[in-house]
């Protein structure tokens, strides 16, 4: 059943093209990706339709994390939609055309979001990954604005020209599968026939997949279209692409990684640790500078990809570390831009210097952004400062001091930045933009409200399902990660 979880989402594509009540349709489709996504999950936990070798299709314990919070995304950015959008489009001469717009694109990417974990076979990965690619152009270009096309087109070009050259990385390692044997070409094949395979061409094909993958996670320096796409595009889809795509992306080269692990010369887990130090260092230095706070939570997205990639390169020891970043990154980056969203309706502006004194004015929306500000910076206790020091503490317990040293000190300062832009915000005398605010629809702080709850509840407590398919899901991660 696991298959019909993208089906839900491209239905309602094609409803919302022709029928009447987008809305309310996308919303239903979320929720049933998403029930479909915990059966997946239950299943995985009792041991039953797991993948087999052969499986081109399938929802293994690694997939299913990302699967569940892809669909949970799904549902609050559905259900976020239906307010924001119909207030955006409130002033604009055929409200109902872009309605229809913006529902098909939205419920394409979506279903394409949740096909990516579904796919047990390398090229059908990249087709999907490339087709988030796709669809969410189409929504960064949404406004029709020239810095919104301007974005569109930034994402477009450098995204496309990393697919491309790592789907040469990709054709590498299916050749160099047929060279071995030949065999079924899916993910788990690969790894069974990679010490089969030309060393020389194995190194080749890691550095073309993170080169070309690394551009469309948002890695430094192939990073500088991730701030414009996360910030034109409409909030719901801000959501979606900083919370869950560039996860997904990250979790095609995480089912890749067992290939090149023992390649002589390679030093695998050096190089994602470089890599990733490097791209937190960056993004941390870049918060203290954002004049847009939308940006803000974007190269937020940078720093905590550069986390997850530091995170692979300390070994075995932090692949459930790595799988609680994931989890937690994704549900407070949502709500981030949940809150960044509210901000927007209400004044207008996206600018920090024209928001300040939210407290007084509106004391509700303030306290959600607040929140949020505290939450994606790492403070407890929110989930993402769990992660985070889970991440920190392998670090210690495996002697890699310098990492550590290097990421506790960019954490830092990351917070510092987050915290300080928040704070401008939310105290002081009222600007005139928020003196003037308007009162935006009720609906998207109670959803804002739904995407606090995981945030709050998984700093203080994991669920024993959760915390049992975290752990299967580690236990799976561990057979790509070095020792």
């Amino acid at each position: 059943m696991v298959w019909l979880m993208p089906i839900p989402a491209l239905l309602a594509a094609l409803w919302s093209r022709w029928l009447p009540g987008a809305r309310w349709v996308t919303v239903l489709a979320a929720l049933l990706g998403f029930a479909l996504a915990l059966v997946g999950a239950h299943n995985i936990l009792h041991g039953r339709n797991l993948p087999t070798p052969q499986s081109w299709i399938g929802l293994d314990a690694l997939g299913a994390v990302f699967a569940l919070l892809t669909a949970f995304l799904g549902v609050t950015a559905s259900l976020y939609s239906g307010p924001y959008i119909a207030h955006h489009l409130a002033h604009v001469t055929d409200p109902r055309a872009g309605l229809r717009r913006y529902y098909v694109y939205f419920n394409l990417f979506l279903a394409s979001l949740l096909a990516v974990p579904l796919m047990q076979q390398p090229a059908l990965a990249w087709v999907t990954v490339e087709l988030t690619t796709l669809f969410s152009i189409f929504l960064v270009g949404f406004d029709g604005s020239k810095p919104a096309l301007e974005a569109a087109w930034k994402y477009a070009v450098i995204t496309i020209m990393g697919a491309t050259v790592a789907a040469l990385g990709f054709f590498l390692l299916l050749w160099g599968l047929q060279r071995a044997g030949g065999g079924p070409q899916t993910f788990a094949a690969l790894v069974q026939a990679s010490p089969l395979m030309n060393p020389l061409l194995r190194k080749v094909a890691f550095a073309l997949i993170l080169f070309g993958f690394g551009s469309k996670i948002g890695l430094v320096p192939i990073h500088t279209w991730l701030p414009d796409a996360h910030s034109q595009a409409p909030t719901p889809v801000c959501a979606l692409l900083s919370g869950i795509e560039v996860s997904l992306i990250l979790y095609v080269v995480m089912r890749l990684l067992p290939v090149f692990i023992g390649i002589h010369g390679l030093h695998l887990e050096h190089w994602l640790s470089v890599i990733g130090l490097v791209s937190v260092g960056v993004a941390a230095f870049l918060l203290l500078q954002v004049h847009d706070y939308k940006r803000l939570f974007a190269y937020s997205t940078v720093e905590h990809m550069g986390i997850l990639m530091t995170a692979l390169g300390l070994g075995k020891i932090a692949a459930y570390p790595v799988m609680l970043q994931v989890l937690t990154h994704a549900l407070t980056k949502s709500l981030a831009f949940y809150a960044a969203g509210i901000v927007l309706v209400i004044t207008g502006t996206r600018e920090i210097s024209a928001v300040r004194g939210l407290l007084r004015k509106r004391p509700w929306t303030a306290a959600l952004l607040l929140a949020a500000a505290l939450a994606i910076a790492g403070a407890p206790p929110f989930a993402v400062f769990s992660s985070e020091f889970a991440i920190l503490r392998a670090a210690a317990a495996g002697g890699d001091y310098v990492s550590l040293v290097l990421l506790a000190t960019f954490i830092i300062i990351a917070f510092a930045g987050i915290l300080i832009q928040g704070n401008r915000m939310v105290f002081g005398e009222p600007s005139p933009a928020v003196a003037s605010a308007v009162h935006g629809p009720r609906g998207l702080q109670w959803v804002a409200v739904l995407a606090l709850l995981p945030v709050l509840v998984l700093g203080l407590w994991m669920p024993a399902p959760l915390s049992q398919l975290l752990h299967a899901a580690a236990r799976q991660l561990t057979g790509g990660l070095a020792p």
